[in-house]
């Protein structure tokens, strides 16, 4: 498989992010954020949806176990301040999912919040003066045996 990068300028580039990084999961330790120069990074191991349904129906060769994760980073530029919700951010081992990332604008202006929504009402929020985001696979993919899923109660 080709290592993913993808840069996201406006919501529409944003929503394609999100939707490659739905149900990656990282640990609290891999959250880091520099203010001095405005960057938030997240190192994450991200579902491969991009192959789930080839895998489920044995087209992926080599798939001995069925999906993929990749080792990725993602960025954000122009962050001036992080807020979280719904964890203990000192517990640096705790392993967090990302189920979608959104944009919130204030007012009519390029800047607003990004918000990173985890499972278990969690929530990472970035104030952004715009959007300015990149996803890159960063290590080879590993072979899983199971699928993210997502029932209703």
């Amino acid at each position: 498989m080709t290592d993913l990068k993808l840069l996201a300028l406006d919501t529409d580039d944003l929503s394609i992010i999100s939707a490659h990084m739905q149900d990656a999961v990282f640990k609290t330790g891999d959250l880091a954020f520099a203010p001095r120069p405005g960057l938030f990074s997240l190192t994450v191991n991200r579902f491969v949806w991009e192959k789930a349904d080839a895998s489920a129906r044995g087209l992926v060769k080599g798939a001995d176990k069925g999906y993929e994760r990749h080792r990725a980073v993602l960025g954000f530029k122009r962050v001036s301040a992080v807020r979280s919700i719904g964890f203990d951010r000192s517990g640096a081992d705790e392993v967090l999912s990302l189920l979608a990332i959104r944009f919130v604008a204030k007012g009519e202006g390029p800047d607003g919040v990004i918000e990173l929504v985890l499972s278990g009402s969690g929530m990472i929020a970035l104030d952004v003066e715009c959007i300015e985001a990149q996803l890159t696979d960063t290590g080879g993919a590993w072979g899983t045996g199971s699928r993210p899923d997502h029932k209703a109660d």
